[in-house]
């Protein structure tokens, strides 16, 4: 090697340095690309994760809002199982008004799309402070009442506690509770056997 010209050395130099770039650097450059691709793949995808992460904390807090809201609702508009219970509370805010009910009849519920009406037929005497003070208290109620079909009548016998006779309509409103599937089908195919 020490009689060699110096352009053999400098031929050596490029094959030594071509044999590194070929055997070596080529592949780890090729490598080295594959990751900087999956680096700016996997950049996007955080990009985009953070983006829907940014979307589920909204879509949640909107959740719990109409969560919120729904309890809400549910004091105004009642679940079947208490509707005993609320026309217990309108029998007594009538006695709580010192009004005698002559009539208090339910009658059938009327099916609308997302709940079902409940009309009270309610036949009540007294005077017209106290039917006042009854409605105000109706109306102060946590439940939703329509009084409808209102009217108001003096009675031929009256006395101090009682000069009037009104009769009306309330009606409340019922949540409809939709039926999940699996207990539709189960009902369905039991009514078929």
């Amino acid at each position: 090697m020490k009689d060699w010209p110096w352009y053999g050395y400098v031929l050596l130099a490029l094959i030594i340095f071509g044999l590194f770039y070929f055997l070596y650097y080529k592949g780890k450059n090729e490598e080295l690309q594959t990751v900087r691709e999956e680096r700016i793949k996997t950049e996007a995808a955080i990009v985009e994760l953070r983006a829907k992460k940014a979307e589920m904390d909204q879509i949640e807090k909107e959740i719990e809002e109409m969560k919120v809201t729904l309890i809400q609702l549910e004091t105004i508009i009642p679940l079947r199982e208490e509707i005993s219970d609320i026309l217990r509370k309108i029998q007594q805010l009538a006695w709580d008004s010192r009004l005698n009910i002559e009539k208090f009849i339910p009658k059938a519920d009327v099916d609308k799309e997302f709940y079902y009406e409940k009309p009270i037929s309610i036949e009540i005497t007294g005077n017209y402070h106290n039917l006042a003070l009854f409605f105000d208290r109706l109306s102060n109620f946590s439940r939703l009442y329509n009084i409808e079909d209102f009217t108001i009548k003096s009675l031929r016998d009256q006395t101090d506690a009682s000069t009037i006779s009104a009769q009306s309509t309330a009606t409340t409103y019922i949540f409809k509770e939709e039926v999940p599937a699996e207990e539709e089908e189960q009902t369905t195919t039991g009514a078929r056997k």
